[in-house]
């Protein structure tokens, strides 16, 4: 199946979680040529920073960051086989030629639902960078995680086509 932008995707399996501080250090270790803490071929990663999990939940709420802050590391993971995206806003002109040109794809999460998407993550584990608290690295087990098609691998952004219909409207 080829996902193609406005396109409602129920995400089902891992996904890993990290923001501006875990991309800063991923990136650094792709420089040092070194091992990253997980392979991040064919995977996903969620732009998140989870709140503490409740008694008897794997997480707390977790809403999608704004993307925009790890657009500057984006482009470097994609190289290096990441094949998807979890976030909020718009993605630059530089991530979305990346993601072209390694056939990637950024879906946008609805921002404000942070308690409801939480009920959909089964299983959360911290595995790398316990130090940067809820900016640590995690692997996530979601069951119909909901999500949109916001840049799809042939470039199309949904930010752009969504403005341009309402504008013609």
């Amino acid at each position: 199946m080829r996902l193609r932008i406005g396109d409602r995707v129920l995400l089902s399996g891992l996904i890993y979680t990290a923001r501006d501080a875990a991309h800063k250090r991923l990136v650094e270790l792709i420089d040092q040529d070194k091992e990253l803490p997980f392979d991040v071929r064919n995977q996903i990663i969620y732009y998140v920073g989870p709140s503490p999990a409740q008694p008897g939940r794997p997480v707390g709420s977790c809403g999608p960051t704004s993307s925009y802050r790890m657009d500057v590391y984006t482009p470097r993971l994609l190289e290096k086989g990441l094949k998807a995206t979890i976030g909020k806003g718009n993605r630059s002109d530089a991530v979305i030629e990346a993601m072209k040109q390694y056939k990637a794809v950024y879906f946008a999460a609805t921002g404000g639902a942070a308690a409801l998407l939480a009920k959909r993550v089964k299983k959360a584990e911290v595995i790398a960078y316990t130090d940067l608290g809820a900016e640590a690295i995690m692997r996530f087990e979601v069951e119909n995680f909901p999500v949109v098609v916001a840049n799809d691998i042939y470039g199309n952004d949904l930010f752009r086509e969504g403005m341009e219909k309402y504008k013609r409207n």
